[in-house]
């Protein structure tokens, strides 16, 4: 695509080519747009040091507001300068950290017209290749928040869970779980909600050596074409990996197909950690299922997956 364009009278314009992207690849469904930054500049956390790989739609507003910077819907980069803040003057001054803010602007132009993924590379050699082959990458990546409508659940959902899994229980699939004890367990228990009814839910438990127990997951039917019980998988796996907990396993008495297909593999009992043997119930033989989680980008490339498939 040229970045120029022409008006029905002939005069030439110089159209952003950044904005350009942004919104061709919208219009074209695209999974993927790639930025490269010139100067090459990158996310480090501020108390680990460790490299910020993966960005989400939120954390890319908020620091593009933390620094007022926004994109004109002409298509240019606009900053509102603050004077009484010397943080903002001193990022805006550095030339990297100028282009890596307006590099996010013109990236969530993209990913709010429906883009799925947004990456920002040094222009590098190698550097293409290793970001979208590599389980790693090395640059930037910004994704669409899937996840929204997803939370932690509270005791005004008991009443909603309990609905959901009811059929389940009866049916011997779940083990039965009485209001009570939900409601003594709500804060392990996370809720998609949509239009304020649960449309699907499930548990996560923490275990010692790095491992959760993800349980009762469970989707309603008239949601279960639409990737939600992907989503929350995909969720209860990232809150997993941010408690440390690299390995996550399933129980279950009923077919587990859909969890071998998204990584998951059967071990035998003694895989499991120490409390959670001794809490294991033999009359029930339920089945266990473990998956271990590298990192974020391997999420990634599952959620994209999944997401492209919803």
């Amino acid at each position: 695509l040229t970045s120029l364009g022409v008006s029905p009278s002939g005069e030439i314009f110089n159209v952003n080519s950044e904005f350009l992207a942004a919104t061709v690849a919208g219009s074209m469904s695209a999974s993927k747009i790639i930025y490269f930054n010139v100067h090459g500049t990158s996310f480090q956390h501020k108390l680990t040091e460790k490299p910020v790989q993966n960005l989400r739609v939120s954390d890319a507003k908020n620091l593009l507001a933390h620094y007022k910077m926004r994109i004109h819907p002409k298509g240019f980069a606009l900053v509102d300068l603050d004077g009484d803040s010397p943080e903002q003057s001193e990022t805006l001054r550095t030339p990297g950290s100028m282009e890596t803010l307006i590099k996010i602007g013109y990236s969530m132009v993209a990913l709010e017209k429906g883009v799925k993924r947004a990456h920002i590379l040094a222009p590098e050699n190698g550097a293409l290749v290793q970001e979208l082959y590599t389980r790693d990458g090395c640059g930037t990546l910004i994704s669409r928040d899937i996840y929204e409508g997803i939370r932690r659940g509270d005791v005004n959902d008991v009443s909603g869970i309990y609905d959901l899994i009811d059929p389940l229980v009866r049916s011997g699939t779940l083990v039965e779980r009485p209001k009570s004890k939900l409601e003594k367990e709500i804060l392990s228990y996370y809720v998609y909600t949509r239009d304020g009814l649960i449309v699907a839910t499930g548990q996560l438990k923490r275990f010692e050596g790095g491992f959760a127990e993800i349980g009762c997951l469970v989707v309603s039917k008239d949601y279960r074409r639409g990737g939600k019980g992907d989503a929350m998988l995909g969720y209860l796996e990232r809150l997993s990996l941010q408690c440390g907990a690299k390995k996550v396993f399933v129980l279950s008495t009923q077919t587990m197909e859909w969890f071998v297909e998204r990584g998951f593999r059967e071990v035998p009992v003694e895989s499991l950690p120490p409390s959670r043997q001794a809490l294991y119930n033999k009359k029930r033989k339920s089945k266990i299922y473990m998956k271990e989680i590298d990192g974020d980008r391997d999420l990634d490339a599952a959620e994209l997956w999944w997401s492209n498939k919803s």
